[in-house]
Protein backbone atom coordinates (compact mmCIF):
# COMPACT_ATOMS: atom_id res chain seq x y z
CA UNK A 1 0.00 0.00 0.00
CA UNK A 2 2.75 2.47 0.95
CA UNK A 3 4.75 1.52 -2.13
CA UNK A 4 1.81 2.19 -4.47
CA UNK A 5 1.07 5.51 -2.79
CA UNK A 6 4.66 6.66 -3.23
CA UNK A 7 4.45 5.84 -6.93
CA UNK A 8 1.50 8.23 -7.21
CA UNK A 9 2.87 10.95 -4.95
CA UNK A 10 6.32 11.19 -6.53
CA UNK A 11 5.13 12.19 -10.03
CA UNK A 12 2.61 14.61 -8.55
CA UNK A 13 5.28 16.28 -6.44
CA UNK A 14 7.57 16.59 -9.45
CA UNK A 15 4.75 18.11 -11.49
CA UNK A 16 3.96 20.58 -8.71
CA UNK A 17 7.60 21.67 -8.55
CA UNK A 18 7.64 22.16 -12.32
CA UNK A 19 4.47 24.25 -12.24
CA UNK A 20 5.86 26.36 -9.40
CA UNK A 21 9.02 26.98 -11.39
CA UNK A 22 7.03 27.95 -14.48
CA UNK A 23 4.89 30.35 -12.43
CA UNK A 24 7.88 32.06 -10.82
CA UNK A 25 8.84 35.57 -11.92
CA UNK A 26 12.48 34.49 -11.64
CA UNK A 27 13.19 37.43 -9.31
CA UNK A 28 16.22 35.81 -7.67
CA UNK A 29 19.25 34.11 -9.11
CA UNK A 30 20.77 30.80 -8.10
CA UNK A 31 22.79 32.55 -5.39
CA UNK A 32 19.64 34.12 -3.90
CA UNK A 33 20.44 37.65 -5.06
CA UNK A 34 17.60 39.74 -6.50
CA UNK A 35 17.69 39.85 -10.30
CA UNK A 36 14.27 41.33 -11.08
CA UNK A 37 11.79 43.72 -9.45
CA UNK A 38 8.22 44.55 -10.40
CA UNK A 39 7.03 48.13 -9.87
CA UNK A 40 3.38 49.15 -9.74
CA UNK A 41 2.15 52.50 -11.05
CA UNK A 42 -0.96 54.45 -12.06
CA UNK A 43 -0.24 55.54 -15.63
CA UNK A 44 -2.41 58.64 -15.97
CA UNK A 45 0.00 60.86 -14.03
CA UNK A 46 1.95 62.59 -16.80
CA UNK A 47 4.76 63.55 -16.92
CA UNK A 48 5.69 60.93 -14.31
CA UNK A 49 3.89 57.96 -15.87
CA UNK A 50 1.56 57.67 -18.82
CA UNK A 51 0.96 55.43 -21.83
CA UNK A 52 2.29 56.07 -25.31
CA UNK A 53 0.27 55.15 -28.41
CA UNK A 54 1.57 51.58 -28.31
CA UNK A 55 0.46 51.11 -24.69
CA UNK A 56 3.97 51.31 -23.24
CA UNK A 57 4.41 53.10 -19.90
CA UNK A 58 6.68 56.12 -20.31
CA UNK A 59 7.58 59.19 -18.24
CA UNK A 60 9.91 60.38 -15.51
CA UNK A 61 9.40 57.42 -13.17
CA UNK A 62 9.78 54.91 -16.00
CA UNK A 63 13.10 56.42 -17.09
CA UNK A 64 14.31 56.64 -13.49
CA UNK A 65 13.63 52.92 -13.02
CA UNK A 66 15.42 52.15 -16.30
CA UNK A 67 18.42 54.18 -15.12
CA UNK A 68 18.43 52.42 -11.73
CA UNK A 69 18.27 49.06 -13.50
CA UNK A 70 21.26 50.01 -15.62
CA UNK A 71 23.28 51.10 -12.58
CA UNK A 72 22.45 48.09 -10.37
CA UNK A 73 22.10 45.30 -12.93
CA UNK A 74 18.63 44.43 -11.58
CA UNK A 75 15.86 44.19 -14.17
CA UNK A 76 12.82 46.36 -13.25
CA UNK A 77 9.43 45.80 -14.86
CA UNK A 78 6.71 48.44 -14.57
CA UNK A 79 3.00 47.49 -14.44
CA UNK A 80 -0.01 49.79 -14.62
CA UNK A 81 -2.05 48.50 -11.68
CA UNK A 82 -3.93 51.65 -10.54
CA UNK A 83 -3.38 54.07 -7.66
CA UNK A 84 -5.04 52.35 -4.69
CA UNK A 85 -4.14 48.81 -5.84
CA UNK A 86 -0.42 49.59 -6.00
CA UNK A 87 -0.37 50.22 -2.24
CA UNK A 88 -2.16 46.97 -1.39
CA UNK A 89 -0.07 44.98 -3.88
CA UNK A 90 3.18 46.24 -2.34
CA UNK A 91 1.83 45.38 1.10
CA UNK A 92 0.78 41.88 -0.05
CA UNK A 93 4.12 41.19 -1.80
CA UNK A 94 2.43 40.95 -5.21
CA UNK A 95 4.85 43.60 -6.45
CA UNK A 96 8.11 44.79 -4.91
CA UNK A 97 7.75 48.56 -5.17
CA UNK A 98 5.53 51.50 -6.04
CA UNK A 99 6.68 54.15 -8.50
CA UNK A 100 3.93 56.64 -9.20
CA UNK A 101 4.89 60.13 -8.04
CA UNK A 102 4.32 58.99 -4.46
CA UNK A 103 4.82 61.66 -1.83
CA UNK A 104 6.79 60.63 1.25
CA UNK A 105 4.78 61.45 4.37
CA UNK A 106 4.49 60.28 7.96
CA UNK A 107 1.17 58.50 7.45
CA UNK A 108 2.53 56.35 4.62
CA UNK A 109 5.77 55.71 6.49
CA UNK A 110 3.78 53.82 9.12
CA UNK A 111 3.25 51.03 6.58
CA UNK A 112 5.89 51.55 3.90
CA UNK A 113 9.55 52.48 3.55
CA UNK A 114 10.75 55.04 1.03
CA UNK A 115 13.93 55.72 -0.84
CA UNK A 116 15.69 59.03 -0.62
CA UNK A 117 13.66 61.74 -2.43
CA UNK A 118 14.04 62.12 -6.18
CA UNK A 119 11.62 65.00 -6.89
CA UNK A 120 10.33 68.09 -5.09
CA UNK A 121 6.67 69.00 -5.66
CA UNK A 122 3.83 71.04 -4.24
CA UNK A 123 0.06 71.26 -4.60
CA UNK A 124 -1.66 73.86 -6.78
CA UNK A 125 -5.26 74.94 -7.30
CA UNK A 126 -6.87 74.68 -10.74
CA UNK A 127 -9.89 76.83 -11.61
CA UNK A 128 -11.65 78.01 -14.75
CA UNK A 129 -10.37 81.21 -16.30
CA UNK A 130 -12.25 84.17 -14.87
CA UNK A 131 -13.02 82.41 -11.59
CA UNK A 132 -13.36 84.57 -8.49
CA UNK A 133 -11.20 82.04 -6.60
CA UNK A 134 -7.74 83.52 -6.04
CA UNK A 135 -6.47 81.43 -3.10
CA UNK A 136 -7.13 78.32 -1.02
CA UNK A 137 -9.11 80.42 1.46
CA UNK A 138 -11.54 81.42 -1.31
CA UNK A 139 -12.58 77.78 -1.70
CA UNK A 140 -14.28 77.65 1.69
CA UNK A 141 -17.82 76.38 1.14
CA UNK A 142 -17.18 75.57 -2.54
CA UNK A 143 -16.93 72.13 -4.18
CA UNK A 144 -13.40 70.84 -4.80
CA UNK A 145 -12.27 67.79 -6.81
CA UNK A 146 -9.13 65.73 -6.09
CA UNK A 147 -7.52 62.40 -6.86
CA UNK A 148 -8.50 59.96 -4.12
CA UNK A 149 -6.01 59.17 -1.34
CA UNK A 150 -3.37 61.55 -2.63
CA UNK A 151 -1.67 64.45 -0.90
CA UNK A 152 -4.03 66.74 -2.83
CA UNK A 153 -6.90 64.90 -1.16
CA UNK A 154 -5.18 65.29 2.22
CA UNK A 155 -4.58 68.99 1.59
CA UNK A 156 -8.28 69.51 0.84
CA UNK A 157 -9.32 67.64 4.00
CA UNK A 158 -6.82 69.66 6.05
CA UNK A 159 -8.21 72.92 4.67
CA UNK A 160 -11.93 72.13 4.74
CA UNK A 161 -12.36 69.28 7.23
CA UNK A 162 -11.97 65.50 7.15
CA UNK A 163 -15.68 64.94 6.59
CA UNK A 164 -16.39 67.86 4.26
CA UNK A 165 -19.09 66.95 1.74
CA UNK A 166 -17.69 69.55 -0.64
CA UNK A 167 -14.68 67.36 -1.47
CA UNK A 168 -15.18 64.97 -4.40
CA UNK A 169 -12.46 62.32 -4.85
CA UNK A 170 -11.80 60.53 -8.15
CA UNK A 171 -9.56 57.71 -9.37
CA UNK A 172 -7.16 60.02 -11.20
CA UNK A 173 -6.33 63.70 -11.57
CA UNK A 174 -7.49 64.17 -15.19
CA UNK A 175 -11.01 63.18 -14.11
CA UNK A 176 -10.82 65.62 -11.20
CA UNK A 177 -9.85 68.38 -13.66
CA UNK A 178 -12.73 67.48 -15.97
CA UNK A 179 -15.07 68.15 -13.05
CA UNK A 180 -13.84 71.76 -13.06
CA UNK A 181 -14.19 72.04 -16.82
CA UNK A 182 -17.77 70.75 -16.57
CA UNK A 183 -18.59 73.19 -13.72
CA UNK A 184 -19.25 70.30 -11.32
CA UNK A 185 -16.62 71.68 -8.93
CA UNK A 186 -15.22 75.16 -8.42
CA UNK A 187 -11.62 73.94 -8.34
CA UNK A 188 -9.31 70.97 -8.28
CA UNK A 189 -6.20 70.48 -6.16
CA UNK A 190 -3.28 68.47 -7.54
CA UNK A 191 0.48 68.08 -7.91
CA UNK A 192 2.08 71.02 -9.73
CA UNK A 193 4.07 69.19 -12.42
CA UNK A 194 1.12 66.97 -13.34
CA UNK A 195 -1.28 69.93 -13.54
CA UNK A 196 1.07 71.93 -15.72
CA UNK A 197 1.59 68.94 -18.01
CA UNK A 198 -2.18 68.55 -18.37
CA UNK A 199 -2.60 72.22 -19.28
CA UNK A 200 0.25 72.00 -21.79
CA UNK A 201 -1.45 69.06 -23.48
CA UNK A 202 -4.91 70.65 -23.26
CA UNK A 203 -4.36 74.33 -24.15
CA UNK A 204 -8.06 74.90 -24.85
CA UNK A 205 -9.24 73.54 -21.49
CA UNK A 206 -10.08 77.00 -20.19
CA UNK A 207 -8.27 76.23 -16.93
CA UNK A 208 -5.73 78.27 -15.03
CA UNK A 209 -3.45 77.60 -12.06
CA UNK A 210 -3.25 79.30 -8.68
CA UNK A 211 -0.13 78.76 -6.57
CA UNK A 212 -0.68 79.23 -2.85
CA UNK A 213 1.93 79.35 -0.07
CA UNK A 214 -0.53 77.48 2.17
CA UNK A 215 0.67 74.24 0.56
CA UNK A 216 3.85 72.63 1.88
CA UNK A 217 6.68 71.30 -0.26
CA UNK A 218 6.49 67.56 -0.92
CA UNK A 219 9.08 64.99 -1.95
CA UNK A 220 8.52 61.92 -4.11
CA UNK A 221 10.18 58.60 -3.32
CA UNK A 222 10.04 54.99 -4.50
CA UNK A 223 8.02 52.92 -2.05
CA UNK A 224 8.54 49.39 -0.69
CA UNK A 225 6.89 47.31 2.01
CA UNK A 226 8.08 48.31 5.47
CA UNK A 227 11.17 46.33 6.42
CA UNK A 228 12.08 45.35 2.85
CA UNK A 229 15.63 46.61 3.27
CA UNK A 230 17.11 44.47 0.50
CA UNK A 231 14.99 46.10 -2.21
CA UNK A 232 15.26 49.54 -0.61
CA UNK A 233 19.07 49.31 -0.65
CA UNK A 234 19.07 48.41 -4.37
CA UNK A 235 16.84 51.36 -5.22
CA UNK A 236 18.82 53.83 -3.10
CA UNK A 237 22.07 52.60 -4.63
CA UNK A 238 20.71 53.28 -8.09
CA UNK A 239 19.22 56.64 -7.13
CA UNK A 240 22.49 57.79 -5.54
CA UNK A 241 24.34 56.87 -8.72
CA UNK A 242 22.00 58.76 -11.08
CA UNK A 243 21.96 61.79 -8.80
CA UNK A 244 25.74 61.82 -8.79
CA UNK A 245 26.23 61.30 -12.54
CA UNK A 246 23.55 63.84 -13.48
CA UNK A 247 21.17 61.35 -15.09
CA UNK A 248 18.32 62.17 -12.68
CA UNK A 249 18.42 65.87 -13.54
CA UNK A 250 18.65 64.98 -17.22
CA UNK A 251 15.45 62.91 -16.99
CA UNK A 252 13.52 65.54 -15.01
CA UNK A 253 14.60 68.35 -17.35
CA UNK A 254 13.62 66.29 -20.41
CA UNK A 255 10.00 66.10 -19.23
CA UNK A 256 9.55 69.33 -17.27
CA UNK A 257 12.10 71.75 -18.72
CA UNK A 258 13.34 72.40 -15.19
CA UNK A 259 16.32 71.06 -13.26
CA UNK A 260 16.33 70.67 -9.52
CA UNK A 261 18.94 70.13 -6.87
CA UNK A 262 18.27 67.40 -4.34
CA UNK A 263 20.73 66.39 -1.64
Amino acid sequence: MKKSLLKVIAPLAAASMLLAACGSDNSTGSDGEITKLVAGTEATFAPFEYMDKSGKIIGIDSEILDAIAEETGVDIEMKNVGWDPLFSQVQNNEIQLGASGITINDKRKETYDFTEPYYEATQVIVVKEGSDVKSLADLEGKKVSVQINTTGHEAAKKAFGETSTNISAFENLPVALLEVINNSTAAAIGDNAVVYEYLKNNPDSGLTVIEDDAFDKEYYGLMVKKGNKEVLDILNEGLDAIKENGKLNEIVEKYTGVTQELE
